[in-house]
Protein backbone atom coordinates (compact mmCIF):
# COMPACT_ATOMS: atom_id res chain seq x y z
CA UNK A 1 0.00 0.00 0.00
CA UNK A 2 1.37 3.41 -1.01
CA UNK A 3 1.67 6.48 1.20
CA UNK A 4 0.71 9.66 -0.59
CA UNK A 5 1.59 13.21 0.32
CA UNK A 6 -0.20 15.86 -1.70
CA UNK A 7 1.07 19.38 -2.31
CA UNK A 8 -1.25 22.10 -3.54
CA UNK A 9 -3.32 20.90 -6.49
CA UNK A 10 -0.79 20.18 -9.24
CA UNK A 11 2.03 18.34 -7.49
CA UNK A 12 2.16 15.04 -5.55
CA UNK A 13 4.91 12.99 -3.90
CA UNK A 14 4.11 9.28 -3.59
CA UNK A 15 6.20 7.04 -1.33
CA UNK A 16 5.32 3.33 -1.53
CA UNK A 17 6.11 0.61 1.01
CA UNK A 18 9.37 -0.14 -0.75
CA UNK A 19 10.44 3.47 -0.10
CA UNK A 20 10.33 4.22 -3.84
CA UNK A 21 9.49 7.86 -4.44
CA UNK A 22 7.22 8.85 -7.33
CA UNK A 23 6.57 12.43 -8.37
CA UNK A 24 3.38 13.33 -10.15
CA UNK A 25 2.71 16.73 -11.68
CA UNK A 26 -0.18 18.05 -13.68
CA UNK A 27 0.19 19.26 -17.28
CA UNK A 28 0.16 23.03 -16.55
CA UNK A 29 2.88 22.67 -13.92
CA UNK A 30 5.08 20.55 -16.21
CA UNK A 31 4.67 23.14 -18.97
CA UNK A 32 5.60 25.92 -16.57
CA UNK A 33 8.74 24.06 -15.47
CA UNK A 34 9.77 23.44 -19.09
CA UNK A 35 9.39 27.13 -19.91
CA UNK A 36 11.49 28.08 -16.88
CA UNK A 37 14.26 25.68 -17.94
CA UNK A 38 14.23 26.99 -21.52
CA UNK A 39 14.41 30.58 -20.33
CA UNK A 40 17.30 29.74 -17.99
CA UNK A 41 19.24 28.07 -20.83
CA UNK A 42 18.55 30.99 -23.16
CA UNK A 43 19.71 33.48 -20.53
CA UNK A 44 22.91 31.51 -19.94
CA UNK A 45 23.66 31.38 -23.66
CA UNK A 46 23.01 35.11 -23.99
CA UNK A 47 25.35 35.92 -21.11
CA UNK A 48 28.09 33.66 -22.51
CA UNK A 49 27.99 35.31 -25.94
CA UNK A 50 27.39 38.89 -25.02
CA UNK A 51 31.13 39.74 -24.73
CA UNK A 52 31.90 40.26 -28.46
CA UNK A 53 28.69 42.25 -28.91
CA UNK A 54 29.39 44.90 -26.34
CA UNK A 55 30.13 48.50 -27.24
CA UNK A 56 33.66 48.91 -28.61
CA UNK A 57 35.44 52.26 -28.79
CA UNK A 58 37.92 53.12 -31.54
CA UNK A 59 40.14 56.12 -30.95
CA UNK A 60 41.39 57.36 -34.34
CA UNK A 61 44.29 59.13 -32.63
CA UNK A 62 45.86 55.71 -32.14
CA UNK A 63 46.30 55.46 -35.91
CA UNK A 64 47.25 59.07 -36.54
CA UNK A 65 43.91 59.77 -38.20
CA UNK A 66 42.61 62.52 -35.93
CA UNK A 67 41.04 62.75 -32.50
CA UNK A 68 37.61 61.31 -33.18
CA UNK A 69 36.37 58.47 -31.00
CA UNK A 70 33.93 56.07 -32.62
CA UNK A 71 31.73 53.66 -30.68
CA UNK A 72 30.42 50.55 -32.40
CA UNK A 73 28.71 47.30 -31.48
CA UNK A 74 30.54 44.75 -33.64
CA UNK A 75 28.76 41.65 -34.90
CA UNK A 76 30.26 38.50 -36.43
CA UNK A 77 30.68 40.14 -39.86
CA UNK A 78 32.59 43.05 -38.30
CA UNK A 79 34.81 40.72 -36.32
CA UNK A 80 35.50 38.63 -39.43
CA UNK A 81 36.61 41.75 -41.33
CA UNK A 82 38.79 42.81 -38.41
CA UNK A 83 40.28 39.31 -38.16
CA UNK A 84 41.32 39.24 -41.82
CA UNK A 85 42.87 42.70 -41.57
CA UNK A 86 44.66 41.73 -38.34
CA UNK A 87 46.14 38.63 -40.02
CA UNK A 88 47.45 40.73 -42.91
CA UNK A 89 48.91 43.32 -40.54
CA UNK A 90 50.52 40.61 -38.43
CA UNK A 91 52.12 38.63 -41.27
CA UNK A 92 53.47 41.48 -43.41
CA UNK A 93 55.90 44.30 -42.73
CA UNK A 94 52.93 46.57 -42.17
CA UNK A 95 51.78 46.18 -38.59
CA UNK A 96 55.10 44.84 -37.32
CA UNK A 97 57.86 47.02 -35.90
CA UNK A 98 60.33 48.27 -38.51
CA UNK A 99 64.06 48.09 -37.87
CA UNK A 100 65.89 50.03 -40.59
CA UNK A 101 69.22 48.58 -39.52
CA UNK A 102 67.95 45.24 -40.80
CA UNK A 103 64.87 45.92 -42.92
CA UNK A 104 65.08 47.06 -46.53
CA UNK A 105 62.92 50.08 -47.35
CA UNK A 106 62.02 48.88 -50.85
CA UNK A 107 60.73 45.61 -49.37
CA UNK A 108 58.69 47.54 -46.82
CA UNK A 109 57.11 49.49 -49.68
CA UNK A 110 56.35 46.22 -51.48
CA UNK A 111 54.59 44.95 -48.33
CA UNK A 112 52.59 48.15 -47.97
CA UNK A 113 51.50 47.97 -51.60
CA UNK A 114 50.38 44.36 -51.14
CA UNK A 115 48.42 45.40 -48.06
CA UNK A 116 46.62 48.00 -50.19
CA UNK A 117 45.56 45.32 -52.65
CA UNK A 118 44.51 42.75 -50.04
CA UNK A 119 42.52 45.27 -47.96
CA UNK A 120 40.69 46.51 -51.04
CA UNK A 121 39.69 42.93 -51.85
CA UNK A 122 38.54 42.30 -48.27
CA UNK A 123 36.38 45.40 -48.37
CA UNK A 124 34.92 44.52 -51.77
CA UNK A 125 33.97 41.06 -50.48
CA UNK A 126 31.64 42.53 -47.85
CA UNK A 127 28.04 42.12 -49.11
CA UNK A 128 26.22 45.37 -49.80
CA UNK A 129 23.46 44.29 -47.43
CA UNK A 130 26.01 44.10 -44.60
CA UNK A 131 27.60 47.41 -45.54
CA UNK A 132 24.29 49.15 -44.88
CA UNK A 133 24.72 48.35 -41.20
CA UNK A 134 26.17 51.49 -39.63
CA UNK A 135 28.78 49.78 -37.44
CA UNK A 136 30.08 47.68 -40.35
CA UNK A 137 30.27 50.81 -42.49
CA UNK A 138 32.38 52.53 -39.81
CA UNK A 139 34.90 49.69 -39.68
CA UNK A 140 35.23 49.65 -43.47
CA UNK A 141 35.55 53.46 -43.57
CA UNK A 142 38.27 53.25 -40.93
CA UNK A 143 40.19 50.71 -43.01
CA UNK A 144 39.95 52.95 -46.07
CA UNK A 145 41.16 55.92 -44.02
CA UNK A 146 44.17 53.92 -42.82
CA UNK A 147 45.07 53.24 -46.45
CA UNK A 148 44.39 56.71 -47.83
CA UNK A 149 45.43 58.87 -44.88
CA UNK A 150 47.85 56.57 -43.08
CA UNK A 151 49.96 54.96 -45.82
CA UNK A 152 49.31 56.74 -49.11
CA UNK A 153 50.76 60.18 -48.18
CA UNK A 154 54.11 58.61 -47.30
CA UNK A 155 54.21 56.52 -50.46
CA UNK A 156 53.25 59.51 -52.59
CA UNK A 157 56.04 61.60 -51.13
CA UNK A 158 58.83 59.07 -50.85
CA UNK A 159 58.36 55.84 -52.78
CA UNK A 160 59.14 56.93 -56.35
CA UNK A 161 62.02 59.16 -55.28
CA UNK A 162 63.62 56.50 -53.11
CA UNK A 163 63.16 53.59 -55.52
CA UNK A 164 64.68 55.47 -58.44
CA UNK A 165 67.71 56.49 -56.37
CA UNK A 166 68.06 53.08 -54.75
CA UNK A 167 67.89 51.12 -58.00
CA UNK A 168 70.52 53.40 -59.52
CA UNK A 169 72.78 52.83 -56.51
CA UNK A 170 72.35 49.06 -56.66
CA UNK A 171 73.50 49.05 -60.27
CA UNK A 172 76.82 50.71 -59.42
CA UNK A 173 79.81 48.36 -59.34
CA UNK A 174 81.28 50.27 -56.42
CA UNK A 175 78.28 49.24 -54.29
CA UNK A 176 78.37 45.57 -55.24
CA UNK A 177 79.84 44.50 -51.91
CA UNK A 178 77.58 46.68 -49.75
CA UNK A 179 74.51 45.45 -47.92
CA UNK A 180 71.17 46.94 -49.06
CA UNK A 181 70.68 48.40 -45.57
CA UNK A 182 73.99 50.27 -45.85
CA UNK A 183 73.16 51.58 -49.30
CA UNK A 184 69.72 52.91 -48.30
CA UNK A 185 71.25 54.96 -45.48
CA UNK A 186 73.08 57.02 -48.12
CA UNK A 187 69.80 58.34 -49.51
CA UNK A 188 70.12 62.19 -49.44
CA UNK A 189 66.94 62.66 -47.33
CA UNK A 190 67.33 59.46 -45.36
CA UNK A 191 66.76 60.93 -41.88
CA UNK A 192 63.54 62.66 -42.93
CA UNK A 193 62.31 59.53 -44.72
CA UNK A 194 63.19 57.47 -41.64
CA UNK A 195 61.19 59.71 -39.29
CA UNK A 196 58.20 59.58 -41.61
CA UNK A 197 58.25 55.83 -42.19
CA UNK A 198 58.65 55.13 -38.45
CA UNK A 199 55.67 57.40 -37.66
CA UNK A 200 53.51 55.51 -40.17
CA UNK A 201 54.75 52.22 -38.73
CA UNK A 202 53.76 53.28 -35.21
CA UNK A 203 50.24 54.14 -36.36
CA UNK A 204 49.87 50.84 -38.21
CA UNK A 205 50.96 48.93 -35.12
CA UNK A 206 48.22 50.74 -33.20
CA UNK A 207 45.75 49.78 -35.93
CA UNK A 208 46.81 46.12 -35.71
CA UNK A 209 46.37 46.09 -31.93
CA UNK A 210 42.92 47.65 -32.18
CA UNK A 211 41.81 45.08 -34.76
CA UNK A 212 43.00 42.32 -32.44
CA UNK A 213 41.04 43.81 -29.54
CA UNK A 214 37.95 43.99 -31.74
CA UNK A 215 38.35 40.33 -32.75
CA UNK A 216 39.07 39.03 -29.26
CA UNK A 217 36.45 41.19 -27.56
CA UNK A 218 38.97 42.45 -24.99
Amino acid sequence: MANTESLPNHFRLILDNGLALTIEASGPLVLTLIIIVILAIALRLFLSFRGPWRTFEIDEAEFGLGDQKVKIRPNDIDRQIAYKIWVELSTRKVGLEIDLDNDVISEIYDSWYSFFSVTRELIKDVPVSKFRRKDTERIIALSIDVLNSGIRPHLTKWQARFRRWYEFQLAKDENADLHPQDIQKRFPDYEELKRDIMAVNKNLIGYRKKMHQLVSGL
